[in-house]
């Protein structure tokens, strides 16, 4: 197994044993509740948004029959003139009015349907956000009559703090679970109703239809793109493992460099095992230089687990091998032992 992905084992076992000791169960339950009323209110807003564009249909349906009255008057005035050509071409008008106007009909009743399933969404995730608090709370409560017997049975009984309480183990991985699946019922529930659906383009006047085509696409696009922000689209993450050096940064390492990192990681595994000051200390300078050169460096604020850790460039041979016999030992063909 390769040096950096031992250290990386190390470094991952501390981080989770912090992270179980700071971990408050009632907070992670109020920020699950209120990520669901976040979610809530989205659905509320596209269903404003939804009812914001019916109605823009509508003035716009009301504005084409009062030109459809106004060309058939037209067509009758022309017609008294003895101007038949005017008539037709006022007919012709008013039958593409016509026409502009069953479309629209057409895509307010769609938006119309799509108001109804989105209230249904709001009123099914309102009653699951409602039954959720109220098993918060009892949660909640139950946790905290469990904390405080704990803490009375150990002043009776004398037993250490620093000893594992397997009940208070149980509760809080149910706690997690029952956080999980509401949440995972609300996304789904988002989905299968189609909440996440695009609004189409309205219709267009005869005479702008062909030239407004392509900005109707561009607007499409645009639409598109903030919906997806609004609702929160998943990232893709970059391609390449992810390389921490003790005491500095992370850098991710692109595919194309892999080859060369593993033959750095190789000759500095060798050197460890063959207590070679020297090489091991011209190896880890050299490695540590390749990697921040090739590398691109994760900003701070960013949180992503490390495939690989490296010594840092000051560590000793010394610190660098109480660390390694410090790892626990995986089977050579274990899943992820890449080193």
């Amino acid at each position: 197994m390769g040096l950096m992905r031992r250290l990386s084992d190390v470094l991952q076992q501390k981080l989770n044993a912090l992270l179980d000791r700071a971990e408050d169960p009632t907070e992670s339950l109020d920020l699950a509740y209120e990520r669901q009323l976040e979610a809530l209110q989205q659905v509320r807003r596209n269903v404003a948004e939804v009812l914001t564009s019916q109605k823009r249909l509508e003035l716009q349906a009301a504005q084409l029959r009062q030109g459809q009255q106004k060309l058939q008057v037209q067509a009758r005035q022309a017609l008294a003139q003895g101007r038949e050509d005017l008539a037709r071409l006022a007919l012709t008008r008013a039958q593409a009015a016509e026409s502009q106007l069953d479309a629209l009909e057409t895509q307010a009743a769609q938006l119309k349907e799509q108001e109804q399933k989105l209230e249904l969404t709001a009123q099914k995730l309102q009653a699951k956000v409602e039954a959720f608090r109220t098993q918060k709370e009892t949660i909640k409560a139950q946790y905290s009559a469990a904390e405080a017997s704990t803490r009375i049975g150990e002043a009776v009984t004398g037993i250490s703090e620093q000893m594992a309480d397997v009940s208070l183990m149980i509760d809080r991985a149910q706690e997690k679970t029952a956080r999980m699946q509401a949440r995972a019922a609300a996304i789904d529930q988002l989905v299968e109703t189609g909440v996440l659906d695009q609004i189409g383009p309205g219709a267009q006047d005869d005479i702008d239809r062909q030239l407004a085509a392509p900005a109707a696409e561009a607007a499409v696009e645009e639409r598109l793109r903030k919906l997806k922000a609004e609702v929160g689209a998943p990232a893709l993450e970059p391609a390449g493992e992810v390389v921490r050096v003790l005491g500095e940064d992370q850098y991710r390492v692109r595919p194309e460099d892999q080859g060369r990192l593993d033959e750095l990681d190789e000759r500095l595994t060798a050197a460890l095992e063959a207590r070679d000051e020297a090489t091991y200390r011209h190896t880890l300078e050299e490695t540590v230089a390749f990697v921040r050169d090739r590398g691109e460096r994760i900003p701070d604020s960013v949180v992503v687990r490390s495939d690989r850790v490296l010594p840092g460039g000051d560590m000793s041979l010394e610190e660098a091998i109480r660390v390694i016999e410090a790892a626990p030992s995986r089977p050579v063909n274990a899943p992820g032992d890449a080193g």
